[in-house]
């Protein structure tokens, strides 16, 4: 009796295991800093970020000096010349503020330079994932650095949004 039992526990693992979805997670910042050529973008990006701050830095303390040297002489100015050093002021702060913006915003320079130094390297990395999943018949990958259940790999017989398309009657 205890022999039958077995077998048919052995033989429902083993069916189990054999429908049984292979996962596994990588931990992509990690592979990233062991890489040479990420190293040295990021030292780029890193660099080039200094310089552009710098520059931002420059044009705030002259901005500052503006503002100083215009509440110091301010008793001594007529009306109109208070109100065009006033709107060099604002329009100083503007092209600071622009600055800043094209720089660092979304979008901005630092953001296409990670794009132009960085993306490649991910890219690199992106295709090994691929290839070691479909070489090890992995049907998902999870990035564990990515701080929530992001999939770098998944096995497209798994997609069911047609299916689900189906449901809602498109």
């Amino acid at each position: 009796m205890k022999k039958i039992i077995l077998s048919v526990v052995l033989f429902v693992a083993i069916i189990f295991s054999a429908n049984a979805q292979r996962f596994a997670y990588v931990d992509t910042k990690y592979i990233l800093e062991k890489l040479p050529d990420y190293k040295a973008a990021q030292q780029k990006l890193d660099e080039q970020a200094a310089l552009w701050q710098k520059e931002i830095d420059q044009k705030n303390e002259a901005l500052k000096k503006m503002y100083t040297k215009y509440q110091a002489e301010e008793f001594l100015l007529t009306a109109d010349l208070k109100k065009q050093r006033e709107e060099e002021i604002v329009k100083a702060e503007d092209v600071l503020k622009d600055l800043q913006k094209n720089r660092f915003g979304y979008n901005g320079d630092l953001f296409k330079k990670r794009q132009e130094l960085i993306q490649p390297i991910q890219d690199k990395v992106f295709d090994a994932i691929q290839k070691l999943a479909q070489a090890r018949s992995y049907d998902f990958i999870f990035d564990k650095a990515s701080g929530g259940a992001a999939m770098l790999y998944t096995n497209p017989q798994y997609d069911v949004s047609e299916e689900v398309l189906k449901k809602l009657g498109m």
